[in-house]
């Protein structure tokens, strides 16, 4: 599956507003409600990838976006386009914390 030339953008979209939502509600989202997620986190988001900080929007989205979302469509080829680190410290500095020894798909935070 190729990403195109949005790979990257895609990439730390889905995976800052996944990550960093564990867990928002005991309650499952739906297909429709993980799409508009996934969405909302990629139109947001977008600075990012170009090295700038978050805004509040995309802060906004990371802090309140379901886990169960992004995590399933994270596989290998998608895990090579980020560096843990900086992920980390995005989502660190939305707010929220990633647990030690987690598993997003094919990303793992030490």
């Amino acid at each position: 599956m190729g990403y195109g030339r949005f790979g990257p953008v895609l990439a730390m979209g889905i995976v800052l507003m996944i990550i960093v939502s564990i867990p928002v509600s005991a309650q499952r989202p739906t297909p429709s409600q993980c799409s508009r997620e996934r969405q909302q986190g990629i139109d947001s988001c977008k600075e990012v990838i170009f090295g700038q900080s978050p805004s509040a929007a995309c802060c906004k989205v990371i802090r309140t976006s379901h886990f169960e979302c992004a995590c399933p469509v994270i596989d290998a080829k998608l895990a090579a386009l980020l560096d843990v680190k900086k992920v980390s410290k995005i989502l660190s500095d939305c707010g929220r914390a990633v647990p030690r020894r987690f598993k997003c798909g094919s990303l793992y935070f030490p």
